[in-house]
């Protein structure tokens, strides 16, 4: 399972509504790739075709799929969103990380 914060779930919601998605009906596609400087790194997208191989949840009114490879880096992780001056953006708090880079954009096992 993947959690939601509140702050992340209102800037979802705007950022697809933006985009001409919704909400309601379409999801945020959250994976792993390989790269970034300390091995894997994040990726997030909106999307509205799943694939054979997701796995669809739904948390705080945000639908939300991964790819079952990336389910098993992913499990635990809460999505926060950071604004502000010094806001990040988009932050994963990813529990099966191991070390993360200064950015936090890439993670290890």
């Amino acid at each position: 399972m993947i959690k939601v914060s509140e702050t992340a779930k209102s800037r979802i919601a705007q950022l697809m509504s933006d985009d001409g998605f919704n909400v309601a009906q379409d999801f945020v596609r959250v994976g792993v790739k390989s790269g970034g400087c300390s091995g894997l790194s994040y990726e997030l997208n909106f999307d509205h075709n799943l694939g054979e191989n997701d796995k669809l949840f739904e948390e705080s009114g945000v639908k939300i799929a991964v790819d079952k490879k990336s389910f098993l880096y992913l499990v635990g992780t809460t999505l926060e969103y950071s604004g502000g001056l010094n806001g990040k953006g988009f932050v994963f708090n990813n529990p099966n990380a191991n070390r993360t880079c200064g950015c936090g954009e890439s993670f290890s096992l």
